[in-house]
């Protein structure tokens, strides 16, 4: 998986974001719209309850014939990472901090095939992407565009201040970066356009699918503002 990986429209979720629905049947509106990345992150869930979540979502993946296209990642807990791959669960990876097991861990532990994705503290990342050893490092998570309820930490910098990206910063990160950025953050459909053209790889949602009325049309929605936004670049 970690050679085909392909972060261009990537879910986050847990089941605190599903707004009442399962979390596989929101995994499933996503990808068969065409998400190709899914994070499963919960900050309320046990490590057997998060398990459950990547069980249900991979089997939502499975079901939509994706298994070998669309990557699943655990945040943070590379524990459940590894506890739920050996319980024959289909988990291709983990996404980490700075403050989270060291990548080198993780890839020792997942092995050359498993995905290791970073997120850096957002007052520092520009130096970081330049001077970091990326070699166990498939991409960076890049936030936050905007303000976010989902995750008011996102973006907090050593003062407690949020630190929103410019479309202008993010597009100095791409250059700057020896591995793909995905970015996200309170990122809507009307946001892509403009995202698009800093060379960013992809965009990562949680509300934007999770918390709309009709995930699947969300999801829908999103993916086709991405690609015409990749279009123009052609």
């Amino acid at each position: 998986m970690r050679g085909k990986l392909d972060i261009s429209a990537y879910l986050v979720l847990g089941p605190e974001n599903v707004a009442g629905r399962s979390v596989g049947d929101v995994v499933a509106a996503a990808v068969s719209e065409g998400f190709t990345c899914i994070q499963v992150r919960s900050k309320v869930c046990s490590a057997r309850e998060l398990m459950a979540c990547a069980d249900e979502a991979a089997r939502s993946i499975a079901r939509c014939g994706a298994s070998e296209s669309v990557a699943l990642l655990i945040d943070d807990r590379l524990d459940v990472a590894l506890a739920a791959r050996e319980a024959g669960v289909k988990v291709d990876g983990v996404h980490v901090g700075q403050s989270d097991i060291p990548v080198e861990v993780c890839r020792r532990f997942l092995g050359e095939s498993g995905i290791v994705g970073l997120s850096a503290r957002p007052d520092e990342m520009l130096e970081y992407v330049k001077t970091a050893d990326v070699s166990c490092v498939d991409y960076f998570g890049v936030g936050p565009l905007h303000q976010t309820a989902t995750k008011p930490d996102c973006g907090l910098d050593e003062s407690g201040n949020v630190i929103v990206k410019t479309l202008s910063e993010i597009e100095a990160l791409v250059a700057a970066s020896p591995v793909p950025i995905v970015v996200g953050g309170g990122v809507k459909r009307d946001d892509l356009a403009a995202l698009g053209k800093t060379g960013a790889a992809g965009f990562f949602v949680v509300s934007a699918v999770c918390a709309a009325d009709d995930p699947a049309r969300a999801a829908a929605e999103l993916v086709s503002a991405w690609r015409a936004a990749q279009g123009s670049r052609a």
